[in-house]
C-alpha cells in the first residue's frame, strides 16, 4: 500500500472521483495496471470510501455530493428551490445531466436521490454556489423555473410566487430562447401573468 498516503491526500480534496480517475492516478505513480482496484475494494471494504453509483466513489458521507458522479451535471428542480432558499421544505437531490444514464431514484448511504436526464441542448443556466467545502453546481432560479414546467414538476402557487419574485426577466427571456417550441410557448407570458 505504498501509493495509499498520496491516494488519500489527492481525492480526499475531492467531493466524489471515478475508478477511472484512481487508475490514471496510481499509473503514473507506477503502479500496476490492476492496482487501483485493489486499493478501492480495500477503502470501501474498510469504510473509508462510499460507492455512489458503479465505479464512482467519495470520501464523504454527505448525499449532496453524489451529483459529481453523474459530471456533467447540475441540481434541479425542488432540490434548487431548498439550496436556492426558494422554499422551506427539505428535499431529495435531484441530478440533473444529459448523460445517457437511467433515470429514477437512487440510494446512497441510506438516503434517497432522484437522476433525471435532460436533452443536451437543455444543459444550461446553472450557477454555482458553495456546499460545506465544495462549490456545486445548481440551476439558476430562471432555469429552475423552466425545468419545472420541462419536467412537468407540481409545486404549490406560493412557491412559484417566491420563484417569480428572484427572476431576472431579461435573462428568462435569453434562456427561452434555448428551449423546444412547446416549451417556449408553454412559458412565454408566465412572467407577465405573474405580475414579474
Amino acid at each position: 500500500m505504498r501509493y495509499i498516503s498520496d491516494f488519500l491526500h489527492h481525492f480526499s480534496e475531492k467531493p466524489a472521483f471515478s475508478a477511472n480517475e484512481a487508475r490514471l492516478f496510481l499509473k503514473r505513480r507506477g503502479a500496476s495496471e490492476g492496482y487501483h482496484k485493489l486499493l478501492l475494494e480495500k477503502l470501501y471494504s474498510s469504510g473509508r470510501i462510499y460507492r455512489i453509483t458503479r465505479g464512482h466513489y467519495t470520501f464523504y458521507e454527505e448525499v449532496q455530493h453524489v451529483g459529481f458522479a453523474f459530471s456533467p451535471f447540475y441540481y434541479g428542480l425542488e432540490d434548487a428551490l431548498s439550496l436556492l432558499n426558494l422554499w422551506e421544505q427539505e428535499t431529495n437531490p435531484v441530478v440533473i445531466t444529459p448523460r445517457k444514464v437511467r433515470s429514477g431514484i437512487r440510494e446512497f448511504r441510506g438516503r434517497n436521490y432522484v437522476v433525471r436526464r435532460i436533452d443536451r441542448s437543455m444543459f444550461f443556466g446553472y450557477i454555482y454556489i458553495k456546499y460545506e467545502k465544495f462549490y456545486i453546481s445548481v440551476s439558476a432560479p430562471e432555469k429552475t423555473l423552466i425545468d419545472l414546467f420541462y419536467f412537468r414538476t407540481y409545486i404549490e402557487n406560493d412557491t412559484y410566487d417566491e420563484v417569480f419574485k428572484n427572476i431576472d426577466a431579461t435573462r428568462f427571456k435569453d434562456y427561452l430562447e434555448n428551449v423546444p417550441g412547446w416549451l417556449k410557448s408553454k412559458l412565454t407570458g408566465v412572467l407577465d401573468d405573474s405580475g414579474g
